[in-house]
């Protein structure tokens, strides 16, 4: 493609014609007559030259160039992948919205691969976050009002296999066990029951068997046996996770269970563990995280609740945006207006 400079003096419908107009125009009254962005036609051309200007800015596409109407939307449709869909285009950008309550999952590589190209512009909320269905998650775009041909062809190459670059993961019905320790004390269970059982039911589940425990090994062991019949995931309160002879330990070991993570680098929340056995994911949940306080935890159970397996290698990833201050309360689940949520700074 290429500019062209046209003046009102010497101005004819032929010159415009089958160009892509560079800024918007405006009849007398104010109002957008012409949009910028568009391919004029012989009816386009004729109404400009009775609107007021002096001199307009046209590009002329080649053979190769593909109008960003087009390439845009073949974009915006490669990049939406599982749960995400696109809507129409607005404001000279595709949006592209979450199909259902979920965890963002964003192929940055992918992403940054598309964003050397020139011409196609295509960004995203964060990689993890928490999205409700309908919000808009990402936006893609192209910058010049038309990409070459073999440009485009890159970013479909790219964005092939797999195919799409945005997904969300849909959260799942999962079946959601608790155990505690009897030493927190009774009205410490209660609130804490409370506080996963609003958390759980926001992601669609809800919390099934509560197993309170005297602090001993065998009873640990018998307890875990007890909330992990039939769940995929159990919660679990009261241990010192500083103490690695705290009984929860011993009885993990006893029962076959393998400690994933002993702690998550984030903040608040640093001392939550993680530990798999048979299948079933067991969260020690920190203190902090034991009632309606925004953790770590609040982290880690959304993506747990899509049905993800995590492993060292996933937590250690929430390092980057972990120190979960006030301003950064959109990316866990909104259980609650975000003036409630307890997040600290």
């Amino acid at each position: 493609m290429h500019a062209l400079r046209v003046a009102r003096a010497t101005a004819q419908a032929a010159d415009l014609s089958g160009r892509v107009l560079c800024h918007e125009l405006r009849s007398d009254d104010g109002r957008v007559a012409l949009p910028k962005g568009r391919v004029l036609d012989d009816a386009d051309s004729l109404r400009a030259l009775d609107l007021p200007w002096t001199e307009l800015h046209l590009l002329a596409l080649d053979a190769d160039d593909v109008h960003e109407d087009d390439a845009g939307n073949r974009i915006a449709n490669g990049v939406a992948g599982e749960g995400a869909s696109v809507r129409p285009q607005s404001g000279g950008h595709w949006p592209i919205v979450a199909d259902c309550r979920g965890v963002l999952t964003i192929d940055t590589d992918r992403l940054e691969r598309i964003n050397q190209l020139d011409g196609p512009c295509v960004y995203s909320l964060y990689d993890g976050q928490v999205v409700e269905a309908g919000e808009i998650v990402a936006r893609a775009k192209i910058v010049p009002f038309a990409i070459n041909r073999r440009v485009l062809a890159d970013v479909e190459s790219i964005l092939r296999d797999p195919p799409g670059a945005v997904n969300v993961r849909r959260f799942g019905s999962q079946r959601v066990a608790a155990l505690v320790q009897e030493t927190m004390g009774e009205r410490a269970i209660t609130r804490f029951r409370d506080a996963v059982t609003e958390k759980i039911r926001w992601f669609g589940s809800s919390l099934g068997s509560l197993e309170v425990t005297p602090p001993r090994v065998e009873a640990i062991a018998d307890a875990f046996a007890a909330a992990g019949r039939g769940a995929d995931i159990v919660l679990v309160a009261g241990t010192k996770a500083m103490d690695l002879l705290d009984p929860t330990f011993a009885a993990l070991d006893q029962i076959g269970a393998r400690m994933v993570s002993q702690g998550v680098p984030a903040h608040p929340g640093s001392l939550l563990w993680l530990a798999e056995w048979n299948g079933t994911r067991i969260v020690g949940m920190p203190t902090c995280g034991l009632f309606a306080q925004a953790t770590v935890f609040d982290l880690v159970i959304a993506r747990l609740m899509t049905g993800e397996h995590l492993g060292r290698k996933e937590l250690a990833r929430l390092g980057h945006g972990g120190f979960l201050t006030r301003d950064m309360a959109f990316r866990l689940p909104a259980y609650r207006a975000a003036g409630e949520r307890g997040a600290v700074e």
